[in-house]
């Protein structure tokens, strides 16, 4: 796995996973005082890319993941506060069901601006992929 640390290969994983099947994370939204925090539910057995963050944030993990960071792979087990740099874009493999939260600062209201400003790949999110989705399936029921 350290040799995830070096971008070609992490986009190499990353091409590989996307042609595999997709989970649904189950993520959600708390907006309060200035801070968002975006919950993502992670089943046992899944590997997953994050996204590159623009901000630094903190990440909140109850669970059992080994996941990349600014010094290499670590395994978190249990509850775990994990500070990620801006920059950082992360890899990880749920050994148990993990609830994963990361929380950031942002003067904005709206999800879709939260997202734009806090990640390079805002498209590449999967609550845009589910927008993507629902707006197809209204047009299919509008024809």
């Amino acid at each position: 796995m350290e040799e995830l640390k070096k971008p070609d290969a992490l986009a190499r994983l990353e091409t590989c996973l996307k042609q595999g099947p997709q989970i649904d994370l189950n993520t959600e939204h708390c907006l309060s005082g200035g801070m968002y925090a975006r919950t993502i539910h992670i089943p046992a057995g899944t590997v997953l890319v994050g996204t590159t963050h623009k901000t630094d944030h903190l990440n909140v993990v109850c669970g059992d993941i080994s996941v990349s960071t600014d010094t290499g792979m670590r395994r978190l087990s249990g509850y775990c506060v994990l500070p990620t740099r801006a920059g950082m874009k992360r890899v990880g493999y749920a050994h148990a069901d993990t609830i994963w939260t990361t929380v950031c600062k942002t003067d904005l209201l709206v999800i879709e601006e939260i997202e734009d400003e806090l990640v390079e790949e805002s498209d590449q999110l999967q609550t845009r992929q589910h927008l993507i989705s629902t707006k197809e399936l209204k047009k299919m029921e509008e024809s």
